[in-house]
């Protein structure tokens, strides 16, 4: 094989698009039973923030309302149409267990014992089957119930509780709002929520976003002037935090039995802890291949491992702007990845005698 990519989530799909377009034949191997990543997993009310016209991957426009947001359930459409599209062999129900090197190229393990040798690989996993939890004292003696985010799924199931969710986040205030139908809750956070309208001038953030070229400012840019995250907000989060329908508090310092011990010392019991804390990359198949940090994060240059050549990644965190780990951007690191990875798959390195 040519390439292989390593999951047929939006990154996934975006590698092999890219790397079809270089003349290499990409084979993607996905867990899953279908080609749309972790988006089938995510919580039944997840709702983008970027409307549809901002949502699309290149080559095919997303369907419905240019206006609308669409739900997570329209984007698991969305991916597996796409897949269709793509013309390349998407392998589902194939997990990989590790990777190592062979000579110039590499050998990819799966779970169900199958090994393809390849030139290169692209991890485009993502991050959902590795959610952050922070580790507090007393949290594994919690008398209630202590999830993430990726494991929430809706509000029935938390009616009539307590629930704190810990996070400042977009997707800390959509789940915290949409419970507090049904329960009192508090988000928890170390510093306050900082809002972004949804609207600026009549138009959606996402227009700004890509006239005036932010989505293209490199991480490192972006870092010395956002001091924390934004949430966008069309005017129902902030208002519903300001109305008392759910509240915000520092986050609080330990747990105890039933109850949190919030920073002023004072103690409540809580049924739920919801941490909506984020994710950090699923890359535990290369981890014998001695390409990531001690902390599990990848050794490489905007997606390019500075390790292995062959190996590249998409679909990290600002891997190389603020709309990496996007539909709508994901694809420019995918192309940025594709190149090198296809010209070193072609052998461009043995024509000089490399």
């Amino acid at each position: 094989m040519d390439t292989i990519v390593i999951g047929a989530g939006q990154s996934g799909l975006s590698a092999a698009r890219a790397l079809r377009d270089r003349g290499v034949t990409p084979v993607i191997l996905e867990a899953g039973d279908q080609p749309t990543g972790s988006w089938a997993d995510y919580y039944d009310n997840l709702t983008l923030f970027s409307p549809a016209r901002y949502s699309a991957m290149p080559g095919m426009n997303f369907p419905g309302d240019p206006d609308g947001h669409p739900t997570r359930d329209e984007v698991v459409t969305y991916l597996r149409r796409y897949a269709d599209t793509l013309d390349v062999e998407i392998r589902t129900g194939v997990r990989v267990a590790s990777v190592e090197a062979d000579g110039a190229g590499f050998l990819v393990h799966t779970v169900n014992g199958d090994t393809f040798r390849t030139m290169g690989v692209v991890a485009a996993s993502g991050s959902f089957g590795n959610p952050y939890i922070p580790d507090l004292p007393g949290q594994d003696d919690f008398a209630g119930q202590v999830l993430h985010v990726a494991d929430y799924r809706n509000p029935k199931h938390h009616a009539g509780q307590r629930v704190i969710v810990v996070g400042a986040g977009n997707s800390a205030v959509q789940v915290g709002y949409e419970l507090a139908e049904v329960a009192t809750v508090t988000l928890a956070t170390r510093q306050p929520i900082q809002f972004m309208p949804q609207l600026i001038g009549g138009k959606d953030v996402h227009f700004w976003h890509d006239t005036t070229g932010f989505d293209f400012l490199p991480p490192q840019w972006l870092a010395r002037v956002a001091t924390g995250t934004l949430v966008l907000d069309t005017g129902d989060y902030a208002a519903a935090l300001a109305a008392g329908r759910m509240n915000r508090r520092p986050m609080f310092t330990a747990l105890d039995g039933d109850q949190v011990v919030w920073a002023d010392g004072s103690r409540e019991r809580v049924d739920t802890v919801i941490y909506a804390t984020g994710y950090r990359p699923h890359l535990d198949c290369l981890r014998s291949l001695g390409c990531l940090d001690e902390t599990g994060m990848p050794l490489h240059s905007g997606g390019i491992s500075t390790s292995h050549p062959g190996l590249g990644y998409v679909g990290l965190e600002f891997q190389r702007s603020f709309a990496s780990n996007t539909l709508r951007g994901v694809h420019r690191d995918a192309e940025h990845v594709a190149a090198p990875i296809a010209a070193y798959a072609s052998r461009a390195l043995a024509v000089y005698g490399l």
